[in-house]
């Protein structure tokens, strides 16, 4: 472990939404080094029991600890909601971060209107009620509107994105907020700011902000970071370094498509 200013920034997910974070951090934070983690071989966790997200979880972090991580950031708002606290247990001293409290954080600062908010998520995260706690924790007179929405995970993971099938399915999962007058809309799975441009088009006569937790965890990285005097001072643009538990050449078409640069190697390291 490592809390050295030049180390890097551990950040994982279930598979490819992470890098979503990724993404906002490395625009935010373009001198940071960072090892991300996707667990390709067993996503989506949406789906599967809090028990084995724990697992799967923990397995990881001991992966980025053995990296010499100066922070660890869930970009998996499932894992945030069923293994946070194992999570930061199990890093001890090294800060760790996640996108329920940035998102959290981001929809509480919008002006309200309705005093509502929605949450979109995995059949985990909406199930957990996690949101509903962080949000109630904060203002007990907020109504939260909850919805999962599973298809997006794997249509995100295909590669299917700004195409007439996202779109729809877009539309089919937010009809019913349709009549709510939200305030904000947190996107409560970081695969899903991949459809952030339909889902902002759906909403956009309602005037509801949409939450990309993505964004929110990247700030809320740089404050931690320069708080703690562990910001990287190297004036070159950081290293990345991405593990995958498998195929990654699929994951590695759709990485740099996403993050708009060209990945010279993607590591496979099974956690089985």
């Amino acid at each position: 472990m490592s809390s050295s200013a030049n180390a890097p920034i551990g950040i994982f997910d279930s598979g490819i939404g992470g890098l979503t974070v990724v993404k906002a951090v490395m625009e935010k934070l373009p001198n940071e080094n960072i090892v991300y983690y996707g667990d390709t071989a067993r996503v989506p966790y949406g789906i599967k029991s809090i028990t084995t997200v724990r697992e799967y979880a923990l397995q990881i972090t001991d992966f980025l600890l053995s990296q010499n991580v100066k922070a660890v950031l869930i970009a998996c708002n499932t894992v945030s909601a069923a293994a946070n606290e194992e999570v930061r247990a199990r890093c001890g001293d090294i800060p760790v971060l996640d996108v329920v409290d940035a998102g959290t954080q981001a929809a509480l600062e919008i002006e309200a209107k309705s005093s509502s908010i929605g949450v979109i998520g995995t059949l985990a995260t909406i199930n957990s009620q996690t949101y509903e706690r962080a949000i109630h924790a904060f203002d007990e007179g907020k109504r939260v509107f909850s919805k999962a929405c599973p298809m997006l995970v794997p249509l995100a993971e295909e590669g299917w994105i700004s195409n007439e099938i996202s779109r729809l399915t877009v539309h089919e999962y937010l009809q019913d907020f349709r009549d709510k007058d939200l305030d904000a809309l947190i996107l409560g799975c970081t695969h899903y700011p991949l459809f952030k441009p339909e889902i902002e088009d759906y909403l956009k006569e309602s005037g509801t902000k949409v939450i990309d937790s993505a964004l929110s965890i990247a700030t809320k990285t740089e404050a931690m970071l320069a708080e703690r005097g562990i910001l990287n001072p190297d004036e070159q643009t950081g290293s990345f370094t991405c593990y995958v538990s498998d195929k990654p050449q699929r994951f590695q078409i759709l990485a740099e498509r996403f993050l708009g640069k060209k990945l010279n190697r993607i590591e496979i390291s099974p956690l089985l």
